[in-house]
């Protein structure tokens, strides 16, 4: 972290002549359970991890704002005063979202420079684009002094990715990179916003990513497809069953009676939403009582919703995870993210951690040709101020 922050900082310092007035730590996340279930109005169960996008940032003392990214090598300036549009380039998308929305309510914004870079593998899955949103909104409000609260600040990430970026998440991703705390996994409400906090001490296994190193171009019109049809289930659903407000009322014998209805893919889709939700209450009692056995079944049930009834899965991601499955030190695994891509989610050992790796990373060679990598990762704090020693 010491590294990151100190290149983010040098490079600010060597471009605009002068220190930075904060530096700030946005982190990605994983989701333990609860995949695809935040638009749904379920609940998850993600945690803020040891992977940040870092921001130096300072006023510009003109209507000029330049942002530099450091680990794509690019810069993007534009005028405060003009009218905020969305660009080609996408990078740049994920912060002028968050501005737009604070220059409309407040008065106060004036021209800024950021400068940023970030050790979460990009497309990996672990939401590197939410730590990018927050990490700005943090970042502004910070630097103007804006009063916005955590809340608030998760918000305006995810209005950026709706009306900038054009993926239509739900609030999940955000609210875990904000909210995040060391050692803890949260248990959010995706309808109320309501979360508690549970203990995530994993005892003698750990949670390992490995990155598939492929997304596939579909990722964001599939994930948006996806919304639509657990939305045109849910109205057909609530047709013959007028009781039902949203997916975490709905039974699975609510589904089946439906499924005629639904079609074959909309009855897939719908069925694992419930199941999924289902899933989140199971292992937020299995933490509690230390069960990792069950905890990883549950990953297992997780990953097959995914890849044989959501459809959001990879050969790629499928691979990996039976790759993990069969060997006897892992509780459980499950691709994790949007899908079609990114990183697989291993509830392993901690003493059979090279040796996993080592072996998956030798298979996955031969039989696609991409060099894995994993990562094991450590549950951490959410957006926060970085202050040097």
């Amino acid at each position: 972290m010491s590294e990151l922050t100190e290149k983010v900082i040098s490079t600010f310092r060597a471009n605009f002549k002068h220190e930075p007035s904060y530096t700030i730590l946005s982190p990605g996340r994983i989701n333990i359970i609860g995949e695809h279930v935040d638009y749904n109005d379920g609940f998850v169960l993600p945690a803020a991890i040891d992977k940040y996008v870092c921001f130096a940032i300072a006023e510009s003392e003109t209507s000029q704002s330049t942002f530099l990214a450091l680990d794509l090598d690019k810069s993007y300036t534009f005028d405060l005063n003009t009218e905020l549009v969305p660009v080609e380039e996408m990078w740049v998308n994920y912060i002028l979202g968050v501005v737009k929305p604070l220059k409309q309510q407040f008065n106060g914004l004036k021209g800024f420079n950021l400068v940023f870079s970030s050790t979460i593998p990009m497309g990996s899955g672990l939401s590197s684009s939410a730590a990018v949103e927050c990490g700005a909104a943090f970042a502004l409000n910070t630097l103007f002094d804006l009063g916005l609260n955590k809340e608030q600040v998760a918000k305006l990430g995810q209005q950026a990715e709706h009306t900038f970026v054009g993926v239509k998440c739900g609030i999940m991703d955000q609210f875990a990179s904000v909210f995040g705390k060391a050692n803890q996994v949260i248990k959010l409400d995706c309808k109320t916003l309501a979360y508690e906090y549970y203990p995530a001490d994993l005892g003698e296994y750990c949670l390992v990513l490995l990155d598939s190193k492929v997304k596939h171009t579909h990722l964001i019109s599939g994930y948006n497809t996806r919304r639509v049809e657990v939305e045109t289930g849910l109205q057909i659903i609530k047709h013959i069953f007028p009781e039902v407000n949203t997916y975490r009322d709905c039974t699975l014998e609510q589904v089946e009676t439906a499924k005629d209805r639904l079609g074959e893919t909309l009855y897939k889709r719908s069925s694992f939403v419930v199941k999924e939700i289902s899933r989140v209450e199971k292992a937020v009692k299995a933490l509690a009582k230390n069960d990792f056995v069950t905890l990883g079944q549950l990953m297992d049930e997780t990953h097959k919703g995914l890849s044989l009834d959501y459809e959001v899965s990879c050969d790629e991601l499928d691979y990996l995870v039976a790759q993990a499955q069969n060997m006897p030190d892992v509780l459980g695994a499950r691709m994790m993210g949007g899908g079609f891509g990114g990183c697989t989610l291993n509830l392993i050992k901690k003493s059979a951690l090279l040796k996993l790796v080592d072996e998956i990373q030798l298979a996955y060679k031969e039989r696609f040709g991409i060099d894995l990598e994993g990562y094991k990762v450590a549950i951490s704090d959410g957006t926060h101020l970085y202050k040097q020693n």
